[in-house]
């Protein structure tokens, strides 16, 4: 039973099975579809609140332990020499997208797309994780490559939603993020107690640092983002990405541990409260947002990944050109993260719809990037 749930959560199938549900259930009946997502939850607010707002807390919680723990001595962060080409091409990744968003919405776009520039910088870490053991073998070092690439690229994308995404429909307070200080201040003081449970950090913490952005309208699911680094942790980390260490029962990976079974089964809320998009929402900003990941993730992960190496810091073994591209293709899968961002760039339902549909379409790197690793006669490792 417990390896049939470990594959269920490997190849990312309650995000999926919530996508796909979402899709059918807003194409056929849409006024039922939107009724259930917005209605109260039980007697308390909305699901799309419960689940956007306090269920995704801990989905970049997770993101938070990964990054953390990558910085560490022995992490792949660090030290960081060795992740400067991740790093360019992260770069790339980032900015590449926002180029051709930028671009191409003044080519054919219109002003109000332009806040949209943000929903392609993200790559989906678990989806394109499994999609690159598919193209590249499970011990192909372009895997790990592209871990450290999601990784690096998925931090950056919570300083964008932090800093260029709050709530539009009404204006910053930023003097309540007095509170997410104090929560900062709190999980520094615990840990300097040597409290070894993590649960004091996430409830008095984590609650300070949500209601403060909660009340200086900022997006709250980053509320355990400012307080997780916090979390004791070892020295120096002997593990890989998505691996566990048995031997490691601090308060970090116990976190890790605990909730990371709960946020990918989670995820099929996730994926059914906000891919319910109709067909007919495709518009200007679909193809913005899919050719932004699409392209705009290749060349620009391809070209800042080449300008590394001939500034002095190489590709892994085996990886080159072909490897690069594909890599790049890959980090084009943008889901979860995409879909998220896409919820707070638009209020307009029918902007919000287009932008998210744009968001799923990019699922289909991965079938190009098994094409062109195919085409382009990448030797699998396994």
């Amino acid at each position: 039973m417990r390896k049939r749930l470990n594959m269920l959560r490997e190849f990312s199938v309650p995000l999926i099975a919530g996508v796909v549900i979402a899709l059918i259930w807003a194409n056929l009946t849409p006024e039922s579809y939107h009724t259930f997502i917005e209605k109260p939850f039980f007697g308390t607010p909305s699901l799309h609140f419960v689940v956007n707002d306090l269920f995704m807390v801990l989905f970049f919680g997770i993101a938070a332990v990964e990054i953390t723990q990558s910085c560490l001595p022995g992490g792949e962060l660090h030290p960081l020499r060795k992740a400067i080409n991740p790093l360019f091409a992260t770069l790339g990744g980032v900015v590449g997208p926002v180029i051709v968003y930028l671009g191409l919405n003044a080519l054919f776009g219109a002003p109000e797309l332009i806040r949209g520039w943000g929903i392609p910088t993200a790559t989906d870490i678990a989806l394109a994780w499994l999609v690159a053991r598919l193209v590249f073998g499970a011990g192909h070092p372009a895997v790990s490559f592209l871990l450290l690439l999601a990784v690096a690229d998925d931090a950056i994308g919570l300083v964008i939603i932090a800093i260029f995404y709050p709530d539009p429909t009404v204006p910053t307070a930023p003097q309540w993020l007095f509170l997410t200080v104090a929560g900062m201040v709190t999980a520094y003081l615990l840990r300097g107690a040597k409290v070894r449970s993590y649960w004091p950090y996430v409830i008095v913490g984590g609650g300070l640092s949500w209601s403060g952005l909660f009340l200086a309208h900022l997006h709250p699911a980053l509320a355990l983002v400012f307080v997780i680094p916090f979390l004791p942790h070892p020295p120096k980390e002997d593990k890989h990405l998505f691996e566990e260490d048995p031997h490691d029962l601090s308060p970090l990976a116990r976190f890790e541990h605990e909730w990371k079974v709960v946020v990918d089964f989670g995820l099929f809320l996730f994926g059914l409260t906000n891919a319910g998009v109709a067909f007919a929402s495709m518009g200007t900003a679909t193809w913005l947002v899919l050719i932004a990941l699409l392209a705009g993730k290749t060349v620009g992960i391809f070209a800042m990944g080449s300008l590394a190496v001939r500034l002095g810091f190489p590709l892994p073994a085996r990886v080159g050109n072909k490897e690069l591209i594909v890599t790049g293709l890959v980090a084009g899968i943008g889901l979860t993260v995409a879909l998220f961002v896409a919820g707070a760039a638009f209020v307009e339902p029918v902007l919000e719809g287009a932008a998210k549909m744009g968001a799923l379409f990019s699922a289909g790197a991965a079938l190009l990037a098994l094409v062109a690793g195919r085409a382009a006669g990448i030797r699998r490792i396994d």
